[in-house]
């Protein structure tokens, strides 16, 4: 069989309803891996909170983080295909000194490793670190390089008038996304900058056909990137605006094995 790319979103996807991979998801993708496919992790989280399910797959293949600005290969610092899509300081101080004003809660700038963050009081979430060591207040002093992501931790209610607020004032330089689930945040990357920008860039790398990507995901983050594959596969547990532009759905959630089982059906595995 030809090799393929096989591109997995994590939350809500790879991952169970828990957060964890489960044995049957690691058997799987170890599998697939083994017949030669690419098996690539394609997220919105940074490299810090996806390097350990990384490495519990046992991959050794690109990556893809902050919904598609950063793609690079853990264990080729120098690999060609990968970049790194920055976002402009200045947005955030900007956004910082607006925070009472538009109703943010919190303002999150993520470098590579380190996070900065306008209040210290970080949610416990899977998204966030939780060695105090990698947080760092947000303010001039701290912030010297330029982010590849702002979070922005927000009323449910209120995150449709501060996203407008962004495009409206910085629009020409920055996507923003939203999030839902049990914290709801948006998310700023750089203009133009989704998931299928790094999956674009790993096949053009690999010289994988189109018609050889599968891609998975259960929202809207994931939108670009099932379009963009050749096979592009929504969760049982997906948002309805990804089911409806998925060409097939799995028959079971993340939490039931739904990518598993989809790939041993699809590459009959069994």
């Amino acid at each position: 069989m030809q090799q393929h790319l096989i591109a997995i979103d994590l939350d809500g996807t790879t991952l169970n309803d828990q957060a964890q991979l489960s044995e049957k998801t690691i058997e799987t993708l170890r599998k697939l891996d083994q017949l030669g496919h690419l098996v690539c992790i394609v997220t919105g989280r940074p490299y810090r909170n996806s390097r350990d399910i990384y490495r519990q797959i046992g991959l050794d293949n690109p990556i893809v983080n902050f919904n598609g600005a950063y793609c690079h290969y853990p264990s080729r610092p120098a690999w060609l295909g990968g970049y790194h899509y920055e976002l402009d300081k200045e947005i955030a101080f900007d956004l910082l000194t607006k925070q009472d004003e538009l109703g943010i809660d919190m303002i999150l700038a993520e470098g590579k490793e380190q996070l900065y963050s306008s209040n210290l009081n970080i949610p416990d979430s899977p998204f966030f670190p939780k060695d105090s060591n990698l947080i760092a207040s947000l303010n001039r002093k701290s912030l010297l390089d330029n982010p590849t992501a702002l979070t922005i931790l927000c009323a449910e209610s209120n995150m449709k008038v501060i996203e407008d607020r962004i495009i409206a004032h910085y629009g020409d330089s920055v996507s923003v996304r939203t999030w839902g689930g049990v914290l709801p945040l948006l998310e700023v990357i750089h203009a133009g900058i989704y998931k299928n920008r790094g999956v674009q860039a790993i096949a053009d790398f690999y010289h994988i056909p189109l018609q050889n990507i599968l891609a998975f995901g259960d929202e809207n983050n994931d939108l670009e990137m099932l379009q963009y594959a050749g096979l592009g596969v929504a969760m049982k547990n997906a948002v309805p605006e990804v089911l409806a532009v998925a060409d097939a759905v799995t028959d079971y959630t993340n939490d039931q094995d739904g990518l598993a089982l989809f790939l041993e059906e699809y590459f009959n595995l069994k």
